[in-house]
């Protein structure tokens, strides 16, 4: 059996890079909707952690995925969560939106 967590994380200069590709890739952010009002990435849809399951349809149409949080641990739940669901293309952002603000994109309010 592969390990599902195999390849599960990824750097916010590769999702950058991913991004800039124009490839067709679910942006997800998995935070609150109050932190997403907070600081946001251009591109991202917010779907909050609890409501990743009820989305599991829309996730299992997806050919890239990758989610991101605060910090990058609701994120990692989410897409080991996603993967144990048979989405193997799930991903998540190492440091979350945090790292992003520092090593991609400072416009990006930290918080």
């Amino acid at each position: 059996m592969a390990d599902i967590l195999a390849n599960i994380e990824i750097a916010p200069r590769d999702v950058q890079k991913m991004l800039a590709s124009g490839k067709e890739i679910m942006f997800i952010d998995v935070r609150e909707p109050w932190e997403h009002q907070t600081a946001s990435i251009e591109g991202a849809t917010l779907i909050p952690l609890r409501e990743v399951p009820g989305n599991l349809s829309v996730f299992e149409r997806a050919d890239e995925i990758v989610l991101f949080c605060h910090h990058g641990m609701r994120s990692l739940d989410a897409a080991a969560w996603l993967r144990s669901q048979g989405v193997k293309c799930a991903r998540s952002m190492a440091g979350g939106i945090d790292r992003w603000s520092v090593e991609v994109d400072p416009k990006v309010a930290r918080y």
